[in-house]
């Protein structure tokens, strides 16, 4: 499922709108463990995107 995520996170990521709805879905199906990879990898990926950076709020 995690690479499932960020698949789908990686496709929709032109849209700040959806890549938060999609981020917060997947919050929502994922294990803790998860979640925390999914946090580390989401640091990694935003670093030159700043208008999805509203988005990892939803992460804290």
């Amino acid at each position: 499922m995690f690479e499932y995520t960020k698949t789908v996170l990686k496709k929709v990521s032109f849209n700040s709108d959806l890549f938060c709805k999609e981020l917060e879905k997947a919050l929502g199906r994922l294990l803790p463990y998860e979640v925390d990879e999914l946090t580390i990898w989401l640091k990694q990926f935003t670093a030159n995107k700043p208008e999805l950076y509203s988005c990892l709020n939803l992460i804290n």
